[in-house]
């Protein structure tokens, strides 16, 4: 029987390598402002009032104009979420602008609400995104409230500026640069903007999309902003960087907000990210161009086996989030899962669609498909490792007898165990010409039975959370 080798498998070219936005690439970024900071925040230098009153003024502007949009946005699309950040621009937009009026000399001469102004922005603005990690503030409900809390807060900073330009004796020039408030202050900012920071890299490590990247620059030269202005005096370069990092940052944070209210699938690094099972209902948003390329190649192969690779793809990361897999291994097992049977490109369709059993030597024909799909993967390139192996070791069973290495339990990380367990569990329930779908009480009862054998007993405990969860919901809209 001629079975053809897996480098027959066309290669388009939109599967092509392409170099991956790395991750480092990212911190560096992201860690440039503090560098920068740290190298010349402290040299003498000093520009005019009516600079500062200008450049101050034109960062205002643009706050305002990123506030406005995303609050008209998100109350007409009632995303809380879009409207938290509308929020949090609004009052950074007006303290900005009340520190650029407050400019000496321009207006009124020196006066305490220019410090008071200054200090207070970046803080303010960062307590208000820090309510993004309470689910409260993230739904059509929140919409109303958050609104409130947006006029609340520009009625309160009209009220302190008119008072502070019209008798400057009334706002203290509090907190002093580099005092024990200020620094205070910069504290518990910086660990509000660092929370942020991190909660947007985990998204970033998750999508890999430019966008979520931009979000973890722009939240760090905030972050960066922000101690600037609570530990720089005038007269020294950091505390006019500082300006220009608050400007850039805002810029950055906006611009990728609303690329992201743009898109059909949204990943909202500022709440967390997206969860697992997005990866796999938008691949191609998610994990790319070249993984929605090889499904709809598998899907036109056959219909039954890119269906089933993707019903085994959302159950294994949602197996894998229950397990507490981190964003980047639950980016590679949505990968390998939706590719895991990418090998069977190169099986005869007189084998894979045959409409009956099959005999030894077809069986033997179709148990190479691991091999393939690693060969495919690797001439292909852009697939790390994990994902490779991933595809090769599917079949392999905790006691040695799976194929097509025959490894044993030590020899299988918790990614190929989960995979493996979802697998079966899906061939099981699902329906094939030769045999009927079976119930899931009878696939659960036969995983459960080999668990500690054949399958790893943690993983056929976390699938059967998982599908009780799945039941549970399903019979709570059936109500």
């Amino acid at each position: 029987m001629y079975v053809p080798e897996a480098t027959s498998v066309s290669v388009p070219t939109l599967l092509r390598p392409r170099p991956n936005f790395p991750v480092v690439l990212c911190v560096l970024c992201a860690a440039a402002p503090a560098l920068a900071m740290l190298a010349v925040g402290k040299q003498p230098f000093t520009l005019s009032g009516t600079f500062h009153f200008v450049a101050v003024g034109g960062s205002a502007l643009a706050a305002t104009a990123a506030s406005i949009v995303l609050t008209v946005i998100g109350a007409r699309q009632q995303d809380g979420r879009t409207v938290l950040v509308g929020t949090a621009f609004a009052a950074m937009a007006a303290l900005l602008f009340l520190h650029g009026l407050a400019s000496p000399g321009v207006i009124v001469g020196y006066n305490g609400l220019i410090a008071l102004s200054g200090a207070a922005t970046l803080p303010v603005g960062a307590a208000v995104l820090g309510l993004s990690s309470m689910r409260a503030f993230r739904g059509p409900r929140a919409v109303l409230p958050l609104v409130a809390l947006q006029t609340f807060l520009l009625l309160a900073i009209v009220a302190v500026g008119v008072a502070g330009l019209a008798r400057p004796s009334l706002v203290p020039g509090v907190p002093q640069a580099g005092s024990n408030v200020a620094i205070a202050i910069a504290c518990a900012g910086l660990a509000l903007y660092g929370t942020l920071c991190f909660r947007a890299l985990d998204t970033f490590i998750l999508t890999r999309r430019g966008t979520d990247a931009i979000v973890v620059v722009g939240l760090a030269f905030l972050g960066t902003a922000l101690v600037a202005a609570l530990t720089l005096q005038y007269d020294q370069l950091g505390w006019w960087m500082g300006h220009a990092f608050e400007l850039f940052g805002l810029a950055l944070v906006a611009a990728a907000v609303g690329l992201d209210l743009g898109r059909t699938y949204q990943s909202r690094p500022l709440t967390g990210g997206v969860p697992a099972a997005d990866l796999v209902a938008a691949e191609e948003a998610f994990l790319g161009s070249r993984v929605r390329a090889l499904t709809l190649k598998l899907g036109d192969k056959d219909e039954y086996t890119e269906e089933h690779t993707r019903r085994v793809a959302l159950l294994a990361v949602l197996v894998g989030e229950d397990l507490g897999l981190p964003p980047s291994r639950l980016r590679s097992l949505a990968t390998g899962g939706l590719l895991h049977d990418i090998g069977k490109l190169a099986i005869p369709d007189a084998i894979l669609k045959k409409p009956g059993p099959l005999d030894d030597e077809e069986y033997g024909v179709i148990k190479r498909h691991p091999e393939w799909g690693h060969h495919l993967l690797g001439e292909i390139g852009d697939f790390g490792p994990d994902v490779r192996r991933l595809v090769l070791d599917h079949h392999e069973r905790l006691d040695g007898t799976g194929y097509p290495r025959g490894l044993t339990q030590a020899q299988l990380d918790l990614e190929t165990r989960i995979l493996m367990v979802c697998d079966v569990y899906d061939a099981l329930c699902s329906t094939r010409v030769y045999r009927d779908a079976w119930t899931h009480e009878r696939a659960m009862d036969l995983l459960r039975k080999d668990a500690g054998s054949l399958f790893d007993r943690r993983c056929v405990e976390a699938l059967d959370r998982v599908t009780a969860r799945q039941h549970g919901a399903m019979l709570s809209v059936a109500v």
